[in-house]
């Protein structure tokens, strides 16, 4: 028998590592899809279709925050790609829950809210990033909203750290 490639999925709202772990599971030696940075788009959690932006009168952060979704049809061809023993699909996704099937375990990178607001604190000068945005992601962060079921990973320790945790509850 034939064993197919492993697939995992690390999300987690924003500032709670996904990009500094996917930099590290990289370092490591890992096949890494940084999800936020290759697969992400605005787009119709529903249909998948492209969209240009807001309807008028629309909050514009967070209707980008619904509508950043993944590309079902990519992130299945990347998943049934046998040539890599594992592959880490890091990043947020809207529509997770049309391919969420495909992974063979879900992370979810959580971080207590004061480190948090330190993380986002190195953020002010990032383009789009204001006040309301904040708002935003401290909304998402207590109420858990956009994220799948899987087994929480704390990120305030070192980011060696939380990799060993994730690389320790494969399966």
């Amino acid at each position: 028998m034939t064993m197919g490639i492993k697939n995992y999925l690390i999300e987690g709202g924003s500032g709670t590592g996904k990009t500094s772990v996917a930099t590290e599971l990289e370092r490591r030696g890992y096949h890494v899809i940084h999800g936020d940075r290759v697969l992400a788009y605005v787009g119709d959690p529903e249909t998948g279709q492209a969209l240009a932006g807001p309807p008028e009168g629309a909050d514009r952060i967070a209707w980008g925050y619904a509508h950043w979704i993944w590309p079902v049809d990519k992130v299945r061809t990347i998943a049934a790609d046998i040539t890599h023993p594992a592959t880490f699909f890091c990043g947020g996704s809207r529509n997770f829950q049309k391919f969420l099937h495909l992974f063979d375990k879900v992370f979810v990178l959580d971080i207590d809210v004061e480190t948090l607001n330190r993380r986002l604190d190195g953020r002010p000068n990032e383009p789009g990033f204001e006040p309301a945005e904040r708002a935003l992601v401290l909304h998402y962060h207590r109420t858990r909203e956009y994220l799948p079921a899987g087994l929480t990973i704390d990120t305030s320790n070192t980011v060696a750290r939380v990799v060993e945790a994730i690389l320790a509850n494969l399966t």
